[in-house]
C-alpha cells in the first residue's frame, strides 16, 4: 500500500469533500485521517490516504484533475508512520489575543526537542472583558526521557511573559 498526504485548498461549496473522496474510493483507496476547515471562505484540509501501489499513479492523476473544479490538491507520498516510545503530551492555552503567541510557544518547544503533532487554534470574543481570546490545543511528542515537570515550569514562565494560561498534561 502507498501512503500519501493530500493538502487541499479551494473555494468552499457543497460537495467539496465528495469531489475529493470519490477518486480515492474509485481507486481502492482509504481515507484514513483528516483535518478539514472552512477558513475565510475557503475550504482547506489535509488528508492521509492509503491506496494499492498499482493504483497510485491513476489516483494522483484524478486528484490533480480536481484543479479544473477549483480545488487545488497537492500530493506528497510518504512512508508508513513509525511507532516509537515517545511521550505524548497535550497542551491547552488560553489568553488575550496578541501577535506572537504561536511563534514564542513553538520556538520554545522546538528548542526543548519537542514536536507539535497537532495544533488547532481559534480566536473568539472575550465574554465579559471585551477584546478577543486566543485559544490553542496541541498534541506534542517528546523524547521518552523528557522531564515533564521541567517542561511545565518552562511553559509556565513563558505563559507569564505572554500573559496566557497554559496547561500541560500527559496522555493517559
Amino acid at each position: 500500500m502507498a501512503t500519501c498526504i493530500l493538502t487541499v485548498v479551494g473555494d468552499d461549496r457543497p460537495g467539496v469533500v465528495s469531489a475529493l473522496s470519490a477518486p480515492i474510493v474509485a481507486h481502492g483507496g482509504s481515507w484514513e485521517r483528516s483535518q478539514l476547515s472552512r477558513l475565510a471562505g475557503k475550504f482547506a484540509g489535509i488528508v492521509l490516504v492509503t491506496v494499492p501501489d498499482g493504483r497510485l499513479d491513476a489516483l494522483l492523476a484524478d486528484l490533480s484533475a480536481l484543479g479544473s473544479e477549483g480545488l487545488g490538491v497537492s500530493i506528497e507520498r510518504t512512508d508508513e508512520p513509525v511507532t516509537d516510545d515517545s511521550l505524548v503530551l497535550h497542551l491547552d492555552l488560553l489568553g488575550a489575543d496578541h501577535p506572537g503567541i504561536v511563534a514564542e510557544i513553538s520556538a520554545s518547544l522546538a528548542a526543548a526537542g519537542i514536536s507539535i503533532d497537532e495544533l488547532s487554534t481559534d480566536v473568539r470574543d472575550a465574554p465579559m472583558a471585551g477584546g478577543t481570546l486566543f485559544e490553542a490545543h496541541a498534541v506534542l511528542t517528546a523524547p521518552p526521557a523528557t522531564h515533564t515537570d521541567a517542561l511545565r515550569a518552562m511553559l509556565e514562565g513563558l505563559a507569564d511573559e505572554l500573559m496566557v494560561e497554559i496547561r500541560l498534561s500527559e496522555e493517559l
